[in-house]
């Protein structure tokens, strides 16, 4: 399984744009693009139903050996033995005092959003695997969420020492003024599935990642 610090394009099957698709097709031409993470993230479906659709993933992702996340569910993602969780920091902070019985470790890999230094700083504090960054630009995925900008970016690149990934909005028309910012590894959600040809679209956004290499 690729190391968390060896993924650089972070992708998503994400329920507000499967448009009709199957998720483990999704996956499958996720994974043909060069995806080196994937997300379930699916906030207008039921456990039951995300559950399902992890299970069907699940193959998809062990035969290329890619990482999978499941967005909220810590639970869930324990019981299935996926490779991590992404929570948000309300999820994570904000719930209890400290970690609730579920949020016990060892267990999958612990992803955190952040939109601000003081965010970040407490993710790492929390000893996160990774932290996202962002939304770096105004996104659908995020409605009423203010961009945090490519500033948010380079204080990222300056001051965060586990693997974390620029997120929001990212096309491949920005992605490149993401890149300069110090970004090395990026989240895309609705560039990618919303795109008629998925694989193509992440092996762009691959080409356009690689121009930068890690540090």
């Amino acid at each position: 399984m690729k190391p968390l610090a060896d993924c650089r394009l972070y992708a998503f099957i994400d329920s507000a744009y499967l448009h009709g698709r199957l998720p483990a097709e999704v996956a499958l031409q996720l994974c043909e693009g060069g995806a080196d993470i994937i997300q379930l993230r699916a906030k207008d479906w039921a456990e039951s139903e995300i559950r399902a659709a992890a299970e069907k993933i699940l193959p998809v992702t062990r035969a290329a050996e890619i990482p999978l996340i499941i967005n909220d569910y810590w639970a869930l993602a324990s019981e299935l033995g996926v490779e991590g969780c992404h929570l948000g920091q309300e999820d994570y902070f904000e719930e209890e005092e400290d970690p609730t019985p579920e949020l016990a470790f060892p267990g999958p890999q612990l992803g955190l959003s952040s939109h601000a230094p003081e965010q970040a700083q407490a993710a790492l504090e929390a000893d996160a695997d990774y932290v996202a960054v962002g939304p770096v630009f105004e996104t659908p995925t995020k409605p009423g969420r203010p961009a945090v900008t490519v500033d948010y970016v380079r204080w990222a690149a300056e001051n965060i020492d586990c693997p974390w990934f620029a997120i929001g909005g990212i096309t491949l028309e920005n992605v490149d003024e993401v890149l300069e910012a110090g970004a090395r590894r990026i989240c895309v959600v609705s560039a990618i599935l919303n795109s008629p040809d998925i694989a193509r679209t992440c092996q762009q956004f691959r080409e356009r990642i690689a121009s930068q290499p890690l540090d």
